[in-house]
């Protein structure tokens, strides 16, 4: 089949090819767009947390009157959710991960304030945060029980020894060994490295050094206890509410103020992002359906208004698959003529989007699998069309004669 024919009739009708074809370019710039940011988000929110969330739970309680003791009522606590069964293990700890709140501080490898310079998230923990955690430790131990220290109140003083994920140890030391290195913060204070965490997320989702955390074996003093509950596959929701019955009749002067599961601390702090693929993505398919749709109406008026030509090509043999062919070739040039403007704009609109907001660059592969799909939706957006004009009789060639 010639193009000249096609290119020709499309051209007496330029002004609605014109506008489809616009409508096909914006749509892929916008679309492909949308789908990288939509990937981005997905990939954000299933990164590994390298803790075991699902099987999770955290209480926090808040003492009050002059009878309370703060110590004795973290360990009454911690006695009592230990010997619960299907508790797997248990720590009191001053903040929970992937929370969107906790401690950060800067630490650095070198005894000098002004190098100093390191973030990372800062947990005040009990020994037993490893398990209760469920994270992999690579390297040396973690606390033990007489490394704790229950402080009286709120002070600056570094522990002699600390736990330090993987991430954090490249921060600080390069490619050298963490374990055995000693750990500055900004008082010019130092810990020992006692043993390396291979990966956890800290408190944070949107921080870029989530992943750099530093575990003090230190329990906050009160009035208020946070514990961190891990429990055996399938009886997080039970236990949750198990603990919670049993806290409240213990008889202790305090207050149950939370007992959330870590599940749902995580989708709140990835909500904005979940919320985000959501609306995008019905952006995007709207705006699919709005250029098929655009696609299917310039196709059936150019079949109006050709009822006599098609009638005569019909007439002089012509065969249905012809008249088929005719239309879904030249919507095929149409949309190729869209999607050829559509891949530049995607690059210049994603060049924008990167340099304003910091976002990564447009991958290739992103409006090579637009295009692809740019021309399946325009090929089976006309074939209704196509197939209502091959349907038009021969005689329909003589009707106005």
């Amino acid at each position: 089949m010639e193009f000249r024919p096609i290119l020709s009739a499309m051209l007496r009708n330029k002004t609605g090819a014109i506008l489809v074809g616009l409508q096909i370019a914006l749509t892929l710039a916008v679309a492909v767009n949308a789908v990288a940011i939509i990937m981005q988000r997905v990939e954000k929110i299933g990164r590994p947390t390298g803790m075991d969330t699902h099987n999770i739970f955290f209480v926090s309680s808040y003492g009050f009157g002059p009878k309370y003791d703060h110590k004795d009522t973290i360990r009454r606590d911690l006695d009592m959710i230990r010997a619960t069964p299907g508790v797997v293990a248990a720590s009191v700890m001053n903040a929970i991960p992937l929370s969107g709140s906790g401690s950060s501080a800067t630490f650095g490898a070198e005894a000098d304030p002004s190098k100093v310079t390191i973030e990372g998230s800062y947990y005040r923990t009990d020994e037993a945060a490893l398990q209760t955690l469920g994270v992999k430790l690579v390297e040396g131990r973690f606390f033990k029980k007489e490394e704790i220290d229950y402080v009286d109140m709120q002070s600056s003083k570094f522990q002699p020894v600390v736990v330090i994920t993987r991430d954090m140890g490249r921060a600080l030391f390069g490619d050298e060994p963490a374990l055995g290195k000693l750990v500055h913060d900004g008082l010019g204070q130092s810990a020992t490295v006692v043993g390396v965490i291979e990966h956890m997320m800290g408190s944070w989702v949107d921080w870029g050094k989530v992943t750099q955390i530093v575990f003090v074996p230190e329990v906050q003093p009160g009035p208020m206890a946070r514990y961190g509950i891990r429990v055996e596959p399938g009886t997080r929701d039970a236990i949750m509410a198990d603990i919670e019955q049993r806290l409240n009749d213990s008889g202790i002067s305090r207050a149950i103020t939370l007992v959330r599961s870590h599940d749902e601390y995580i989708a709140r702090s990835y909500r904005s992002d979940s919320r985000m693929v959501a609306f995008l993505s019905v952006i995007v398919a709207l705006i699919f359906a709005v250029t098929a749709l655009g696609i299917v109406g310039l196709a059936s008026f150019h079949v109006s208004i050709r009822t006599k030509q098609i009638g005569t090509r019909r007439a002089v043999g012509a065969r249905k698959i012809d008249i088929i062919r005719y239309f879904m070739v030249e919507n095929w040039l149409l949309t190729t003529a869209g999607v050829a403007i559509g891949a530049f704009l995607a690059f210049a609109f994603g060049q924008w989007l990167s340099s304003l907001y910091s976002l990564p660059p447009l991958n290739w592969t992103y409006v090579a699998i637009g295009i692809v799909l740019m021309w399946i939706v325009g090929q089976l957006a006309v074939v209704i069309p196509a197939r209502r004009a091959a349907a038009i009789p021969p005689a329909t060639a003589t009707r106005t004669v």
